[in-house]
């Protein structure tokens, strides 16, 4: 994040700068406006909505690396790159207590997206389900995990209405190790479902609890919807734990923050959606038979 200001954000992807509209990004810029004006690709949002790339040398489509993991970069119409780069840090949190673990460890990701987090977990040693509604966005899931060397790790690639998959789960009698839910502010599914934050999060919550497994590892729920507080994402996390998985519940510790990134320009950090957390404690994730302490994380 190279600057931010006047409703914009001037960000570097590897070689390749753009410069995007950012609703969070309300004070004035810091005056080095030679520094905006070499982006490579400017997004003008449009009076009737969405809105279009101009292309200054930005190339149709580049690499980008991030740590061991590799990712396709394409600017879409709707202003997004395929890439979320504040989800860095909850890619970190979950890879380390996967390898912490240090045991099998199903994970359940939902509104996966273009697969940025399940790189991440395949590289750690996790067994994925990766489900998105949009076809095209887990045809470049494939081929970020195939471009970061991870196509022949333990995944399963669906296309599906992500309620409806959970409900099914449910009834199978699946069971998840680790859950990481991102859900969009609206949306339709693949034959047209409805979604709408406010009244299906909920819902969809206590669903997932209910897939935990007996030894569970982590929940974790982005929220990117203007309003939302953390306050309200920990509550949700609390209220639909203790109602959908009472006895995680009492192994669990509930975290809940804004993410952003940090400005070079001006040293602030750009807000970038919020993040709520549940970290089960390490009494709770030993293996089916062992012995557990059975003390209570705070």
């Amino acid at each position: 994040m190279l600057d931010a200001g006047g409703g914009e954000k001037l960000e570097r992807w590897g070689d390749v700068v753009l410069r995007r509209p950012d609703p969070q990004a309300i004070w004035p810029r810091t005056g080095n406006e030679a520094l905006w004006q070499k982006a490579d690709g400017v997004y003008h949002r449009s009076a009737k909505g969405g809105g279009e790339w101009e292309k200054r040398g930005m190339p149709e489509a580049w690499t980008l690396d991030y740590g061991a993991l590799s990712f396709h970069l394409r600017p879409f119409s709707f202003k997004h790159t395929g890439l979320f780069p504040e989800q860095a840090v909850n890619w970190d949190f979950m890879s380390s207590i996967i390898e912490e673990a240090a045991r099998p460890a199903r994970v359940l990701n939902l509104f996966a997206y273009t697969g940025g987090a399940t790189c991440a977990l395949l590289a750690a040693g996790a067994e994925v389900t990766h489900v998105d509604a949009s076809k095209g966005m887990v045809t470049a899931a494939k081929e970020n995990a195939a471009l970061s060397g991870l196509a022949d790790k333990k995944v399963r690639w669906l296309v599906d209405d992500c309620q409806k998959f959970v409900e099914r789960e449910i009834r199978r009698g699946n069971r998840y190790d680790a859950i990481l839910l991102d859900p969009p502010s609206y949306g339709r599914g693949p034959k047209g479902e409805l979604w709408k934050i406010e009244e299906g999060i909920y819902p969809l919550l206590t669903a997932c609890m209910r897939l935990l497994s007996e030894h569970p590892l982590f929940f974790v729920l982005n929220m990117y919807t203007t309003g939302l507080q953390p306050g309200t994402l920990h509550y949700l996390l609390h209220t639909a734990l203790n109602e959908a998985a009472p006895a995680a519940a009492k192994h669990a510790r509930i975290e809940a923050a804004e993410i952003g990134l940090p400005v070079t320009a001006s040293g602030a950090v750009l807000p970038c959606g919020g993040c709520g957390r549940v970290l089960f404690s390490k009494c709770n994730q030993s293996s089916p038979g062992s012995a557990s302490c059975g003390d209570r994380a705070g």
